[in-house]
């Protein structure tokens, strides 16, 4: 029986869109109805899960979700022209085009089309170096996340070591920025890390993002530190085809105070999450709204 608490991300992302659900419906009694737009170019299994889910778990809280399903040899100018349409269309208020895309896209491109006020996974440039300075911003989904579940746990994480492993755009780099922000000493190991498993031994607080699994194992892990394991690999094992993180689970849990566990971890949080941005980009641009027209009515009083 292992020694650590199981941090169970189900219930972590069911209280978090209970919250997100009463924020949806005191929205829409004010006359706005927040719409998530997901995109998915082509047929990859994954891909259509993840968007099956997503939009399921919008509707389920009572948001408007409206799906773009596009065919695999779509050219990249009419896929920027749909990403176009959805930017100014104001009942529009978060933008999700799923990746991977088909190699022919430039998936920079595509991100960096979204309108940054309905970038709802945090990637676009302008999103991403507001975290960098700081600046209150919509952030990537499942780092979010995973600061979420670690506050659950530690309370204040002010001036705790936090490691991260992997340096990916999409997790590792925007976790350290979000650690920091929450006034983490931070440290970011990779594969060119010297004696990585003696640093990680220094750290209270421990997020894996490698893509490699089960590469961390107890020897990395100082006693009592909580460890958030990002990864999901597939994984033949006695003739079985097995989900697992790249935290070797049952070698960790026994000297963590708290691990999430692969399945059931890590993962919901990023719906979750999802839904949390496209709230708050639906209140944002509705203030947006509310402050143009106050400034458009101010001006034609003003001409009266």
């Amino acid at each position: 029986m292992s020694g650590a608490s199981i941090i169970d991300g189900r219930v972590a992302a069911n209280a978090v869109l209970e919250e997100v659900q009463v924020e949806v419906q005191g929205l829409s009694e004010s006359g706005v109805e927040p719409c998530l737009a997901v995109v998915l170019v082509g047929d990859d299994a994954a891909s259509d899960v993840y968007v099956r889910n997503k939009v399921l778990t919008a509707r389920k809280i009572g948001m408007r979700s409206i799906e773009h399903r596009l065919s695999a040899d779509i050219d990249e100018a009419r896929l920027l022209a749909l990403v176009s349409e959805l930017n100014e269309n104001p009942q529009v208020h978060g933008i999700l085009v799923q990746m991977p895309l088909p190699p022919h896209i430039d998936p920079d491109l595509v991100i960096n089309a979204i309108d940054p006020m309905k970038d709802v996974d945090g990637f676009h440039r302008e999103n991403v170096g507001d975290l960098a300075l700081g600046r209150a911003v919509l952030t990537p989904c499942t780092p979010t996340g995973c600061l979420y579940l670690l506050k659950r746990v530690l309370g204040d994480i002010s001036g705790r070591h936090a490691v991260v492993i992997g340096r990916s755009n999409i997790v590792g780099k925007p976790m350290a920025a979000l650690l920091l922000n929450a006034n983490c000493s931070v440290t970011i190991l990779h594969s060119r890390s010297v004696d990585a498993p003696a640093i990680a031994r220094t750290a209270d607080i421990i997020v894996v993002a490698a893509g490699k699994p089960r590469l961390v194992d107890e020897s990395w892990i100082k006693p009592g530190a909580v460890v958030l394991d990002v990864g999901i690999n597939r994984i033949s094992e006695d003739g079985k085809q097995r989900l697992v993180g790249d935290v070797y689970f049952e070698s960790v849990s026994r000297v963590a105070g708290a691990i999430t566990p692969v399945p059931g971890g890590v993962g919901p949080m990023t719906i979750a999450f999802l839904m949390r941005n496209t709230v708050l980009a639906a209140k944002q641009q509705s203030a947006v709204t509310k402050t143009v027209a106050a400034h458009v009515l101010a001006a034609s009083s003003l001409r009266v």
